[in-house]
């Protein structure tokens, strides 16, 4: 589209309002947008996390440079509405108490981690961090992690809480979803994740460690099924460093014997900014791995390059 639609305000994009629905939906019929299903080419887009409290300033896991990462996925999606089949969001999704909060864990002398406190295999066996919930497993969570070399325990502010403001997607980028699904006739998917208690869980497709109670442990053969079903795959989110990064490393790994599949997944690389931390260069190790996963066959565009296909 050459034209944004008039419900459109970049302004408000990092503010909380109520969107006016009504405006949104005429706005989307007058579109002149063809149903979805009869699309030759099916392009999926998949919008990981862009959520309050990951994408506003006051969100308490801010992630700088959200904002203007919203403000491009937004237009990149208005200007390929007709050519964008269907949306996907992904929802990180949390309780109060889970091994990732400050209240799963305490030292000796009855205080709480602070936020951003990364607890490692020594910190555990030492005692400088003991955990009160799930002792065994707690324990033996941060050797798996440090085994099957993924990162390390990091303790985070009380993020994306369930059914708090924080949760849901920035209202403007929900505008522009709902506009999408009423024009063109298809019904978006919520991935809800993140909220096994004993697990992280930044990727869209797995946990970080699995956990055998639950039902959500394990990639959900339905989700991978309706990607396979896609000739294109677009990926934008928060953060690059963390759900983006490893939701693209578990794609390369699922489909580490389909290189077709590969070949058609694109992550839109200034839509998504890395996590700052006071002492873990996470920006250097998102750029590391992404270079790596584009000699494995996954390829990174700006949005606004002209699509590749």
């Amino acid at each position: 589209m050459s034209k944004f639609p008039n419900f459109y305000n970049p302004d408000r994009i990092g503010t909380l309002f109520y969107p006016d629905v009504n405006a949104i939906s005429k706005e989307a019929e007058k579109s002149g947008l063809s149903p979805s299903e009869t699309d030759k080419t099916k392009i999926l887009l998949m919008i990981i996390d862009m959520q309050v409290d990951f994408s506003h300033e006051k969100g308490t896991l801010y992630t700088p440079g959200a904002l203007e990462d919203i403000k491009r996925l937004v237009e990149f999606i208005f200007r390929h509405a007709d050519r964008i089949s269907h949306i996907t969001c992904s929802l990180d999704s949390h309780y109060p108490y889970q091994i990732f909060h400050a209240a799963w864990w305490k030292d000796k002398n009855g205080n709480h981690p602070d936020p951003m406190t990364i607890i490692t295999v020594d910190d555990v066996e030492s005692g400088k961090w003991i955990p009160i919930l799930q002792p065994e497993w707690s324990k033996e969570y941060v050797k798996k992690l440090a085994e099957n070399a993924q990162k390390e325990l990091t303790i985070w502010p009380y993020h994306v809480p369930i059914g708090g403001v924080g949760n849901i997607l920035d209202p403007e980028l929900w505008s522009v979803v709902f506009w999408h699904s009423l024009a063109r006739k298809s019904q978006p998917t919520w991935w809800m994740k993140g909220s096994i208690p004993k697990t992280e869980h930044y990727s869209m497709l797995k946990p970080e460690i699995k956990v055998s109670e639950a039902s959500k442990g394990t990639t959900h053969p339905d989700f991978i099924k309706s990607m396979e079903s896609c000739d294109h795959i677009i990926i934008a989110g928060e953060a690059e460093s963390h759900c983006v990064l490893e939701t693209a490393e578990d794609l390369v790994e699922i489909f580490s014997d389909q290189p077709q599949q590969l070949k058609k997944i694109y992550i839109l690389r200034d839509c998504m900014s890395p996590v700052q931390h006071p002492k873990v260069d996470f920006a250097k190790i998102a750029t590391e791995k992404f270079e790596q996963l584009e000699e494995k066959g996954l390829q990174l565009i700006n949005s606004t390059d002209e699509l590749p296909f």
